[in-house]
């Protein structure tokens, strides 16, 4: 099914009910789905119709949600750019995608003003100086056809934490896949109110506007987590039920001063994907919020998401990530492609409707990520993560694949260190991550954010010698103030290994 046709479905059934709240703004399915089919009249008529790719440069709000809606409503496809990105990155993009017409804030206009592969492309200008009215269309979008599901629905780039950022291909029916396989395990309806406070440019937050139109429930969206107490209070205003978060906005959480559990009274759930959650931040959560449900989740921006563990689970799961998510499959397995052993160490394969179509214009990254199974010749992903299954096919995640570290000899998975950091009261977040050295091969550093400015690099030594084996324990520490991040807002180990101005050096 087309996402677009989830709007309409969820405005027949209870058009007057609220879908989007963004700041003052609240807008009814009704509402949105008028402004989204009158935006998308303009948008085809400034030449992004069926294959064309629409470049979104939005700050999360109302706007980007019917900016998206419009486009998959002109038959197009969207490319939503996180507003932070700078303009190399922009370009790079522009270049790769080749839009036919670009959606920008009004205060962005000079970052594609600065890209000659924008520049000159048609512009609809949103925001506080720029009226959006002006570019809706007085008449309601009427396909001529319609529009299968194959269909390529989003471009969505990754971080590019090495080398150049890849255009993700989702269609349709690869979105449409992942969302009711979530919205089952999550047991999502009309009546859930969800917070989106992550990137709508990235795959974890635009798949909450996703699932907000699938199930007919109402969507709070956020600018961002930059004020924490802010986003708390709204959740308590709006009776928020589902509070999608990173693990940095946990650390956020558990670092805020006589922070009110009333709050929260109203969530149902609280889901964590984009990076692993520490066993510490997730203990404190189940403490602090006894009454919510906590979802340990791990995807990629390839197949959107690929495991869950139920909450029941956690305990006796500890550490896991889960299992597949409804309808798909994840397997361990070595380099040959063949299952492993229970408990044995190998990559993480997936397949399932809602795997990726491939990279958009790269062919050898395709065929890297997408390899047929051995004995079907069915293609799966390739996550390039280290995993574990247990007996039971409970997984947990080790490492990407890339970043262990050798040390001695020996392999070092930098989240196994960073599990253990965590769990040092006097630790917010870390980092694990390997440098040369003559004698070890590679040492072992870390990079942590202290709540305590008096705790120095012995004491985090001696907690890590209690828990870890010698050659795990880290043999570099850096303090800083807060860890460096990717756009998507993952703690970024190969923006930690660059040369910084640590703050808190000791």
């Amino acid at each position: 099914m087309r996402i677009e046709h989830y709007l309409q479905a969820s405005a027949e059934r209870d058009g007057a009910r609220t879908a989007i709240v963004s700041g003052e703004t609240r807008l009814s399915y009704d509402r949105l789905l008028d402004l989204s089919q009158r935006l998308a009249t303009t948008l085809h008529d400034h030449g992004a119709g069926r294959g064309e790719r629409v470049l979104i440069l939005l700050d999360n709000g109302w706007r980007t949600a019917v900016a998206v809606l419009a486009t998959w409503t002109a038959g197009a496809a969207i490319c939503p750019v996180n507003p932070s990105t700078k303009t190399e990155r922009l370009a790079a993009i522009a270049r790769d995608c080749d839009p036919a017409v670009v959606i920008v804030e009004n205060r962005l206009q000079r970052l594609v003003e600065e890209s000659p592969e924008l520049a000159a492309l048609p512009r609809l200008v949103v925001g506080e100086a720029g009226c959006f009215d002006a570019a809706l269309s007085a008449t309601p979008f009427a396909p001529a056809e319609d529009f299968p599901d194959t269909d390529l629905a989003a471009l969505i780039y990754t971080s590019g934490s090495t080398g150049a950022p890849k255009g993700v291909m989702h269609s349709h029916a690869t979105l449409d896949a992942a969302a009711r396989s979530i919205t089952r395990y999550l047991e999502n309806t009309a009546a859930d109110i969800l917070l989106v406070v992550l990137p709508l440019s990235f795959g974890y937050g635009l798949n909450q506007l996703v699932t907000a139109m699938l199930c007919g429930a109402t969507l709070v969206i956020e600018k961002s987590f930059a004020f924490p107490q802010a986003v708390f209070e709204t959740i308590r205003n709006e009776q928020v039920t589902g509070f999608p978060l990173v693990p940095a906005m946990a650390a956020m959480m558990m670092q805020a001063r006589e922070l009110d559990a009333s709050l929260f009274a109203s969530l149902r759930y609280i889901t964590s994907a984009a990076a692993p959650l520490p066993l510490a931040h997730l203990d404190w959560l189940r403490t602090f919020l006894p009454h919510v449900r906590i979802y340990c989740m791990y995807g990629q921006t390839e197949c959107t998401r690929a495991t869950w563990l139920a909450p029941e689970a956690i305990d006796a799961k500890r550490g896991s990530v889960g299992i597949a998510i409804p309808g798909t499959t994840a397997t361990v397995v070595d380099e040959a492609g063949e299952t492993v052993l229970p408990d044995t160490v190998g990559e993480l394969v997936i397949s399932g409707p809602h795997v990726m179509l491939g990279y958009w214009r790269n062919a050898a990254a395709t065929s890297r990520a997408l390899r047929p199974e051995p004995r079907t010749g069915a293609l799966r992903l390739h996550t390039g993560d280290l995993f574990t299954a247990d007996a039971d096919g409970y997984l947990t995640f080790v490492s990407r694949m890339d970043d262990i570290i050798k040390s001695r000899g020996e392999k070092v998975a930098p989240q196994a260190v960073e599990e253990v950091l965590c769990r040092m009261p006097d630790i917010a977040e870390a980092l694990v991550f390997g440098v040369p050295h003559d004698v070890l091969g590679e040492a072992v550093k870390a990079v942590v954010v202290a709540s305590n400015a008096d705790l120095t690099e012995r004491e985090i030594q001696r907690f890590c010698a209690r828990h870890l084996e010698d050659h795990m324990v880290p043999k570099i520490i850096e303090f800083r103030d807060s860890l460096p991040r990717t756009d998507s807002g993952k703690a970024s180990r190969r923006l930690a290994a660059l040369p910084a101005n640590p703050t808190g050096s000791k």
